[in-house]
C-alpha cells in the first residue's frame, strides 16, 4: 500500500501491512503440508511426507511418510493427531482435492472425503488462496528437508516403516529446538464425544444400491449379503460402504453393521472348476460372460488408492512407466 503526502512534490511511502496473524491459543488451528521429498535419498524410491504444525506454538504434532497422498493416508496422521492431542478447533490446508472439490462437473458433492470426516468430528476445515498464507508451514517444510533427511542417513533408514518408527523421536527433539510459547496458555483441544469413533469417521464411506440377488459391486469386486430375513427388506435400497486404512470393509446401514462375503472379483482370473450354488448361478455366468470378451478388467479409479498398503494403482504404474520413458530418450 502507498501512502501519498504533499501538494506540489509527489512523493511515495511503501506501507507493508502483514495480514497473516498467528493463533494465540494452542489447539486453535493446525495447518496442514504435503511435502514430497527424496526421504531416502538413493536408498529407497521417493515417498511423501505429511505435516501436521500447531500455528500457535510452531510444534509438529505429526508426521507420517506414506506412497502418496490420498484420503487414506490422510485419515491414518488424524487420528494419530487426534488420540494423541485431543481435537483442534480447525485445520489450514491449501486447495488440493483432499481438502477442496475443484472439478466443476462435481455438483451434487459439496465436500470431499477428508472434509466429511472433519464436518462429523466436529473439526473446521480452512483452504488458504495462496502459499504464502502457510508460510510457517513452508518454512517448517525446508527446515524438515534439510534436518529430516540427513537424520534418516546418519541413522541408516531406508524404508517408510523404518522412517515412521524413527518420526516420534524426531519431532520430539525438533520440537525442543524450534517450538515457542503460546501466548496464551489456554488448551483449545477437545476429548472425542462418547458417540464419536475415529476408526468409523476416518475412513472411505461411498453409497452402493443392493440388488435383488443381495449383492453389491465396489472396485470390481462383487460382495454378498448374507441371505436372511431381515436383510431381504435391502433390496433395491442404498447401503453405507465403509473402506477402512487397512483395506478392510464393512456395510452398514441405519448405524448396523451388515455381515457379507467376498464372491467374486472381477479383476482376478477364473477360477475353473468353482462351486457355485444353483440360486447363484445366473449371476455367475453373466460375470463369466463378461471375462469371456476379452476386455482387461483393472481397478477403479472413482476408489481411493492403496499405495500404504503395497498396492500400487494403475495410473502410478502409467505415471512411473512414461519418467522411465523419458529418462531413457
Amino acid at each position: 500500500m502507498r501512502v501519498k503526502y504533499g501538494y506540489q512534490k509527489t512523493n511515495y511511502i511503501n506501507v507493508h501491512i502483514n495480514l497473516v496473524t498467528e493463533e494465540k491459543d494452542l489447539g486453535s488451528l493446525y495447518k496442514l503440508m504435503v511435502q514430497g521429498i527424496i526421504g531416502f535419498e538413493d536408498r529407497e524410491n521417493k515417498c511423501t511426507l505429511l505435516v501436521f504444525i500447531d500455528d500457535a506454538s510452531s510444534k509438529l504434532t505429526s508426521l507420517h511418510f506414506a506412497p502418496s497422498e490420498s484420503i487414506h493416508s490422510y485419515c491414518i496422521t488424524t487420528k494419530q493427531h487426534i488420540e494423541k492431542h485431543g481435537k483442534p478447533i480447525a485445520f489450514y490446508s491449501d486447495k488440493l482435492s483432499i481438502f477442496k472439490v475443484n472439478s466443476t462437473t462435481s455438483k451434487n458433492q459439496i465436500m470431499t472425503q477428508f472434509g466429511r470426516a472433519l464436518y462429523e468430528l466436529n473439526i473446521d476445515l480452512i483452504c488458504a488462496n495462496t502459499c504464502q498464507a502457510k508460510g510457517r508451514v513452508e518454512r517448517a517444510n525446508k527446515t524438515l528437508q534439510d534436518r529430516l533427511v540427513k537424520e534418516l542417513r546418519l541413522n541408516n533408514i531406508s524404508t517408510i516403516a523404518e522412517g515412521n518408527a524413527y518420526l516420534p523421536t524426531f519431532v520430539e527433539d525438533y520440537n525442543k529446538r524450534f517450538s515457542k510459547l503460546p501466548i496464551n496458555s489456554l488448551d483449545m483441544h477437545r476429548p472425542l464425544q462418547k458417540h464419536e469413533s475415529l476408526e468409523e469417521t476416518l475412513c472411505f464411506k461411498q453409497e452402493r444400491t443392493v440388488t435383488n440377488n443381495l449383492t453389491i459391486q465396489y472396485d470390481r469386486v462383487m460382495y454378498l449379503i448374507e441371505d436372511i430375513a431381515s436383510n431381504r427388506k435391502l433390496r433395491r435400497k442404498k447401503i453405507m460402504l465403509h473402506e477402512y486404512s487397512d483395506g478392510s470393509l464393512s456395510l452398514n446401514y441405519n448405524g448396523k453393521k451388515i455381515k457379507f462375503s467376498r464372491l467374486y472379483d472381477k479383476v482376478a482370473p477364473i477360477e475353473q472348476g468353482k462351486t457355485v450354488p444353483n440360486e447363484r448361478l445366473d449371476a455367475m455366468m453373466v460375470i463369466i460372460k463378461e471375462m469371456q470378451k476379452g476386455k482387461e478388467f483393472k481397478r477403479s479409479i472413482s476408489c481411493p488408492s492403496k499405495s500404504h498398503l503395497g498396492i500400487i494403482h494403475e495410473v502410478q504404474l502409467r505415471r512411473k512407466s512414461n519418467k522411465n520413458y523419458q529418462l531413457q530418450t
